[in-house]
């Protein structure tokens, strides 16, 4: 038998009447039909469910790395290794690590594309309103550190290059650390204390969040919340009101560290020439540094290993989806070889009658399908319904392509014809002599 000329030849009236007869037959059988389709409902389910996961985890990583910009090459200090420190230890109660202020002017002088660097140096202290204190992460910086990082200011500005060479007692607060100084009052305007030194808020910047995937924190000083608290100065303001060497008295322990400067943001004019250069800045501090006291990020690699990354997660949540789906077809095709059996006789009377082997196997397929396409229906509406579950209370960021659903329910249909053949082709060879004289 041809497939081709499987439905060709047949009538509309006659097609219609076998989609009808295959529709009351599993009416008749409500409950098992429905246990039937539950395999092809959650399999499905779970591919759209399990691929807008992905997409909100991978989005949210891309987001991150965007954030610090495309073409950026951020180097961070970092404390070397106890074994590293030991000689230093013994001689000096003060660790100094870190970069300095010679590897920007190296970068600039030896490094070619080098268009902007933001120099950054971070302090940890409680930031003081009144009787309220918080936790933070004090950061110095310069006046074109918001567009370098890609950050938004929400409120007021960004201290100017005048604030800059006047070592003005200005900060720039970002939201959390707002709202945690000032719950129920305007920021701008106010001062706030940062040990003995008062600071007038001049803006509220946009916080961010992890670095995701640059190996390291974002610098901020999280809160049990998850809050990131940051306070920004002019640099000259940091180095001139705390020195260079950074004191901690906390909880009956002392430490003293001199870190020139504990981030620094190189931009390469040319977004082609930022893995060359990474390479290069890379070169340059392995000959100005003994230890690897620095780590270094650059955006543009993560994004790419991001890139790479989403296609393996989502291969291997569709794969596990897919078994899903595999199952609930290996269970339909395990019920119509069962309903093959107990309609043997009714198979026999209509092959009696005059129905050709078509139109037994037409029959059955339109069953396999029917079933498949409901429990795809209901699996696209159970998937599109998960991923609103898990944002509203998960907090967890979700992204439905419109292509998963197309995809999981044309899965699901095909799982059904699939797996129905063989039952039909079963049915449809059986001898109408034999069927008739079955018990």
């Amino acid at each position: 038998m041809k497939w081709e000329s499987l439905i060709g030849g047949m009538s509309p009236a006659r097609l219609k009447r076998t989609v009808l007869l295959g529709m009351k037959s599993l009416w008749m059988h409500k409950l098992r039909s429905l246990l039937t389709a539950m395999g092809i409902v959650f399999g499905v389910a779970s591919v759209i469910a399990m691929l807008a996961i992905g997409e909100g985890a991978s989005h949210e990583a891309q987001e991150q790395i965007k954030s610090l910009g495309s073409q950026n090459i951020i180097l961070q200090s970092i404390k070397p290794t106890d074994n590293a420190n030991a000689g230093k230890q013994e001689r000096s109660f003060v660790l100094e690590y870190g970069l300095t202020f010679r590897d920007i002017d190296q970068i600039r002088a030896t490094v070619p594309g080098v268009s902007v660097v933001v120099p950054g140096r971070k302090l940890q202290d409680f930031v003081w309103r009144i009787s309220r204190n918080v936790d933070s992460i004090v950061m110095g910086t310069v006046p074109w550190y918001p567009e370098m990082r890609n950050r938004r200011l929400l409120k007021g500005r960004f201290f100017t290059d005048v604030e800059m060479r006047s070592r003005s007692n200005v900060c720039v607060l970002n939201t959390d650390l707002a709202a945690k100084l000032f719950p129920l009052s305007e920021s701008l305007g106010e001062e706030v204390r940062l040990q003995s030194g008062y600071y007038t808020v001049v803006g509220v910047i946009e916080s961010r969040q992890s670095d995701a995937g640059s190996g390291g924190s974002s610098g901020g000083k999280a809160d049990e919340g998850g809050a990131t608290m940051e306070m920004l100065l002019p640099l000259t303001t940091l180095l001139e009101r705390f020195g260079e060497v950074l004191v901690k008295f906390r909880s009956g322990s002392f430490e003293a560290e001199k870190v020139e400067l504990h981030e620094v943001t190189v931009k390469i004019d040319d977004p082609n020439k930022v893995v060359a250069a990474s390479e290069a800045i890379k070169h340059l501090l392995s000959r100005n540094h003994q230890n690897v006291d620095y780590r270094m990020v650059v955006p543009l690699e993560l994004l790419r290993q991001a890139a790479r990354t989403k296609q393996i997660f989502n291969i291997v949540l569709g794969s596990i989806a897919a078994i899903s789906l595999l199952v609930g077809g290996i269970g339909i095709m395990n019920i119509m070889l069962a309903t093959v059996t107990e309609r043997t006789r009714e198979i026999g009377i209509r092959r009696a009658l005059g129905a050709k082997q078509r139109d037994i196997v037409l029959q059955f397929l339109i069953e396999t399908v029917l079933l498949s396409g409901a429990g795809g229906v209901l699996g696209v509406a159970l998937g599109l319904l998960v991923p609103l579950v898990i944002t509203h209370f998960a907090d967890m960021l979700t992204i439905v392509r419109l292509w998963s659903p197309a995809l999981a329910f044309t899965i699901s249909v095909l799982t059904g014809v699939v797996f129905g053949i063989y039952p039909a082709m079963r049915a449809a060879s059986m001898s109408p002599v034999d069927a008739l004289r079955h018990e």
